[in-house]
């Protein structure tokens, strides 16, 4: 059964933060607010984690198209392979914010994401969300939560997502309520920008 953990982005308590951090580096699954809506996720090094990630959303992790959760922009060569100064500005311009950058994959990104041309990076404007990979010293991998209503798309009230995912996930974070708009997703592969899902914000080019 999951653990359900209130945080506050004007105070993040640093004795939950370091229990959700253990439970990640141990393998565990945790479902978190970020800018837009709530977000299931796991540790990006740790392959039985994104292994069970990827069957929680009914599909094999190499065909999983997961966002990579990221502090910040200082580290993104980990991930990214060589970007322009154009492409790096628009990031700059746009981060944090609701939005999922994809960007050409580095020959660095860990074993389960070698075979991956492209990732999706994103710096979520919540302070719980950054405090995590902060502390946790590396990017989580993220997907949406879906919800099967026909009229809602996302679930936004996080004791409804404590109902629904309790017997899946080892942690539920209850930040507040979610919003139900996705991120907007950026194609930066190409020459020019595109759009490819028009979500929350408005981006600066």
């Amino acid at each position: 059964m999951a653990e359900l953990i209130k945080l506050y982005e004007d105070h993040v308590d640093t004795k939950k933060l370091a229990r959700i951090v253990n439970v990640l580096k141990n393998g565990g699954i945790i479902i978190y607010p970020t800018d837009t809506v709530y977000g299931m996720g796991c540790d990006i090094t740790n392959k039985n984690a994104l292994e069970k990630l990827a069957r929680l959303k009914g599909i094999k992790l190499d065909k999983a198209d997961f966002s990579f959760i990221c502090k910040d922009l200082k580290n993104l060569s980990d991930h990214v392979s060589q970007i322009t100064t154009h492409t790096f500005k628009i990031l700059k311009r746009n981060l944090p914010g609701p939005y999922t950058f994809i960007l050409p994959g580095s020959n660095s990104l860990p074993p389960s994401f070698k075979k991956k041309k492209t990732v999706g990076i994103r710096i979520p404007e919540n302070e719980i969300a950054l405090s995590i990979v902060r502390e946790l010293g590396n990017p989580i991998v993220s997907t949406s939560i879906k919800d099967e209503d026909e009229v809602l798309e996302y679930t936004t009230d996080p004791s409804l997502i404590y109902d629904k995912w309790k017997k899946h996930v080892d942690i539920v974070i209850d930040g507040g309520f979610g919003g139900n708009e996705a991120s907007t997703i950026i194609d930066l592969t190409q020459e020019e920008p595109v759009v490819i899902r028009e979500g929350k914000g408005e981006l600066i080019l």
